[in-house]
């Protein structure tokens, strides 16, 4: 079993019982993964971003635990300590841990956004929030003019639901 399944394993296994958010990271690794091969990420940047988007919501279980409820700022809060620890079972350089545990701390922050693996993770995640959240068409289209940025993820946003970047912004 390689690592990426192996982490899959762990992360099903912390959200035991939650199979909404099993199935949430699922698709948004799934969609990360794709954007990731689609622009040619390397192999060590496609390994840390496929990481990153299986454990990138591991803060809500223990914030609606701590606080009752769970938003964007806690899980960033208190997800990296979260991550870390799951991750350090998998004898992983630190700098990739230190990566990681970056992106699950903002994941939920969209201005500055440094690097390819984040704004990967950031469309990913948006793919699958836009369609659970059922959101309207005119959402969708500003979250497409506002935070998608790579050709992949934007062609996956314009087909899944039907939009295209308003003219103003499209660039393909």
């Amino acid at each position: 079993m390689d690592k990426i399944d192996a982490i899959t394993l762990k992360m099903i296994a912390f959200d035991a019982g939650s199979a909404e958010r099993i199935q949430h990271f699922i698709k948004v690794h799934r969609f990360a993964q794709l954007i990731g091969r689609g622009e040619h990420l390397d192999p060590h940047t496609q390994f840390v971003l496929e990481c990153t988007a299986l454990v990138h919501d591991i803060g809500i279980g223990p914030s609606t635990e701590k606080y009752g409820y769970c938003n964007g700022e806690l899980q960033e809060k208190e997800g990296p300590a979260y991550a870390r620890q799951l991750l350090c079972a998998f004898d992983l350089p630190e700098e990739d841990i230190e990566r990681i545990c970056y992106l699950v701390g903002h994941h939920h922050t969209y201005d500055n956004i440094d690097g390819i693996d984040y704004q990967i993770l950031v469309e990913a995640d948006f793919l699958v929030n836009l369609h659970e959240r059922q959101t309207p068409k005119e959402g969708v289209v500003t979250t497409l003019d506002r935070i998608f940025k790579t050709r992949t993820g934007i062609q996956l946003c314009e087909t899944l639901f039907g939009v295209h970047q308003s003219s103003k912004t499209a660039s393909h």
